[in-house]
């Protein structure tokens, strides 16, 4: 029962990464009929975050009230609606409405499968899962591609994303009697220290995002989730434009290059499935942190040869793959499986507010120094994201002391 839920949720990580890129390859055929300028597609992107937030926030009651099943459930539905209203919007200020619900869904379902997952199963799943996630959010341009050049129009390609969004609802309440079913997560040789006995089946009292403040260790890796988001985004966001910019590496080139960092990430992350079997989640984080180390100092050698910065950044991309996964499923082990959901809850709302603050913070560095601190830039994040992990395992250490 428990491989069969296990397969819905992989199913659900590849639907879930389908919308999150279609965005930015629609919305140049978006905006010229919406009649707004080109960085409207910003104001989306706050409204969505904003609600992905606020939703992240409250994850911790709306699954003790309902149960991870449902909230997954009932935010995927809300996505899919959000969808749907995409695709039959006559105006722009319809497509922010629109954008509230959509925000709204991923947030909540992104803390409490994440938090689900990090329970029941081992990290290689949590690692392979969110590869299939990078698979899904690869495919999201592809199939608005596909609408766009096939004769349709961009409407067409939310109106399909949003059916197979639709799809995985009906798989997932289909699903709900599985979800209470819990799988041997202790099993596993490569994993980290397991949660504390209580489970998520255990009554327990909802947390505030400043009760979880007050946990020992949780400033550490919220910051450091913080930093790693940061990280990830600024990384992929600013490469092009410092490798035509910085480097002098022809632009149709370096876009090319660019869209290597990703699939790097997802190809990482396969990887790391089978080196959790064998290394625990924070040896893990560890290999992760030295291989950005190791491609930010590439992207910094200031050679002339071209290879380096893409090198430096397919490396960096690999580095990233094992952070955000093991991070998470590290967090019950933690911080106990009864406040678990409520600190991932908050290290969701932290990732976004760090993948929506860093890249425009780098972005006026760039325009008001240079763009050639890209490197420099990543690397004071990386460092900060190193000392946090550090404080967390010697706080970890201390209590277990």
């Amino acid at each position: 029962m428990g491989n069969l839920l296990l397969a819905v949720i992989y199913v659900a990580f590849i639907s879930l990464g389908l919308p999150d890129a279609i965005l930015g390859s629609a919305w140049p055929v978006m905006y010229p009929q919406f009649d707004v300028p080109v960085s409207y597609a910003g104001m989306i992107s706050m409204i969505i975050s904003a609600g992905t937030i606020i939703s992240a926030l409250m994850s911790d009651r709306l699954t003790l009230k309902l149960g991870a099943g449902k909230v997954t459930a009932i935010s995927v539905a809300m996505t899919a609606l959000a969808l749907a209203g995409f695709s039959f919007a006559p105006a722009f200020w319809v497509i922010c409405l629109w954008a509230i619900p959509y925000g709204l869904g991923a947030g909540a379902v992104d803390a409490a499968l994440n938090n689900y997952v990090a329970l029941h199963y081992t990290s290689r799943h949590m690692s392979w899962l969110h590869c299939m996630w990078g698979i899904g959010a690869s495919a999201g341009p592809y199939i608005m591609n596909y609408a766009l050049t096939g004769g349709h129009t961009w409407n067409s390609g939310y109106r399909w994303v949003s059916i197979l969004q639709m799809v995985l609802t009906a798989l997932i309440l289909i699903s709900l009697p599985l979800w209470k079913t819990r799988s041997d997560n202790t099993a596993d040789p490569g994993a980290d220290q397991q949660p504390d006995t209580a489970d998520d089946t255990t009554p327990h009292k909802a947390l505030s995002p400043l009760d979880v403040l007050a946990i020992p260790g949780a400033k550490s890796i919220l910051v450091m989730f913080f930093c790693y988001c940061a990280v990830e985004t600024t990384a992929g966001l600013w490469a092009s434009s410092y490798m035509v910019l910085g480097r002098g590496i022809d632009a149709e080139q370096a876009a090319a290059w660019a869209s290597l960092f990703y699939m790097g990430i997802t190809a990482g992350r396969a990887l790391s499935g089978f080196l959790t079997m064998r290394f625990p989640d924070h040896v893990m984080i560890r290999i992760g942190q030295v291989l950005v180390g190791c491609g930010v100092i590439l992207m910094a050698i200031p050679a002339g040869n071209t290879i380096i910065p893409l090198i430096g950044l397919i490396t960096i991309g690999f580095g990233c793959a094992p952070i955000y996964p093991c991070v998470i499923h590290s967090t019950p082990a933690y911080f106990g499986a009864d406040k678990s959901q409520a600190v991932i809850g908050v290290q969701m709302a932290c990732a976004y507010v760090g993948s929506l603050a860093a890249p425009p913070l780098f972005g006026l560095i760039a325009n008001h120094i240079t763009i050639s601190l890209y490197p420099y830039y990543l690397g004071v994040i990386l460092l900060l994201m190193i000392l946090m992990h550090e404080n967390l395992r010697r706080t970890f250490s201390h209590n277990r002391a």
